[in-house]
């Protein structure tokens, strides 16, 4: 009896896991879509990176559900404390990223889908492989590059890599992966993001997914010297929808009085499809919630809303005009976060 109990346990979990409806399959009513913009918009940020994982997954499942196919999964990959130390290296970054995008992938690889885990290029996914030891860390996950070699390509000297070499590029093609249904592109840098648009323009009907990329930072490099131009923001990175935001921003003032100087901090959250939430920092990990919006806030805005809640307390003074245009100057947005005519909005909204 207790062997036929246990069969039929497993042959539930078995079911159960293996038929999972896919991402892309998943059916949400209008009437459940407007209740989850009402509660993801009061959702306070997470106490654990488990929460933070499982929150980012149901946020990026159900923007596919509703047909994004380019989304970004944003958040700080260790504790501020850790990032703060001095001998933390980019490595430990992105060793943090890799392990933290294969959690996130593990829910949809568990609906039957293929995800692979991208570095920008071969050497770079090789080192994470032979450190992983392996380059299936997940059954339905594995780890490739944005770019990947001719394996017919046996020549020893390669002039055109010395070219590529000089202004940043890496060797390879873009190239599709046969049978992968999602991408998740991790580590890569703005000269490397028109090979994340070639991959989308191959396989248009594959999420992408810009995990922990920094985007804003990487935009700000567009139209420098060697770097991609401001184009791409306007034709593609402007139709990235941000399902899962956690920007954190730390900031000083002065003072006329004791203490001279306040220092304080908030953060930038957003879990699709909810509105950002523009939170102050009281201590002790909480937060107050001092303003939301359908769009996103450019960074000026959001380093405004926070002084005017230090204010609203009395926590810093009331400024004139001109004061206040000293401190600010006359423009509060970077160029990306302006309107521009050729511009989709996802990227703000």
């Amino acid at each position: 009896m207790k062997q036929a109990t246990l069969l039929l346990f497993i042959i539930t979990y078995v079911n159960s896991f293996t038929y999972l409806p896919r991402t892309k399959e998943k059916n949400v009513s209008n009437e459940e879509f407007a209740s989850l913009v009402t509660s993801s918009s009061t959702a306070p940020p997470p106490s654990s990176f488990y929460q933070l994982n499982i929150a980012a997954q149901e946020a990026a499942t159900l923007a596919i559900a509703r047909g994004e196919r380019l989304l970004e999964v944003e958040f700080p990959p260790l504790p501020s404390e850790v990032l703060e130390m001095d001998d933390v290296s980019a490595y430990d970054v992105a060793k943090a990223n890799l392990r933290l995008s294969i959690d996130f992938a593990k829910v949809f690889a568990q609906r039957g889908e293929k995800v692979a885990i991208l570095f920008p290029d071969e050497a770079e996914s090789k080192i994470a492989i032979d450190n992983y030891g392996t380059d299936k860390p997940f059954p339905g996950v594995s780890i490739s590059s944005l770019r990947q070699s001719d394996p017919d390509d046996d020549r020893l000297f390669k002039p055109e890599q010395i070219f590529l070499s000089l202004i940043g590029g890496s060797a390879g093609q873009v190239k599709a992966i046969e049978g992968v249904d999602m991408y998740i592109v991790i580590v890569a840098s703005a000269q490397e993001l028109p090979d994340i648009e070639e991959l989308h323009l191959q396989s248009p009907t594959s999420p992408i997914v810009f995990f922990n990329m920094k985007l804003d930072t990487l935009r700000g490099d567009l139209g420098i010297p060697a770097f991609p131009p401001k184009d791409l923001q306007d034709r593609f990175l402007s139709r990235v929808r941000p399902t899962y935001y956690l920007r954190t921003r730390q900031y000083s003032r002065t003072k006329a009085e004791p203490p001279f100087v306040v220092n304080y901090q908030g953060c930038l959250f957003r879990q699709y499809p909810g509105e950002y939430q523009t939170l102050l920092d009281i201590g002790d990990g909480n937060f107050r919630r001092v303003k939301s919006s359908g769009v996103r806030p450019g960074l000026g805005e959001f380093k405004e809303q926070l002084v005017q809640a230090l204010m609203d307390k009395g926590v810093v003074e009331r400024e004139g005009d001109t004061l206040k245009f000293l401190r600010t100057g006359y423009k509060t947005q970077t160029w990306w976060e302006e309107e521009r005519e050729n511009a989709a909005d996802n990227f703000r909204t």
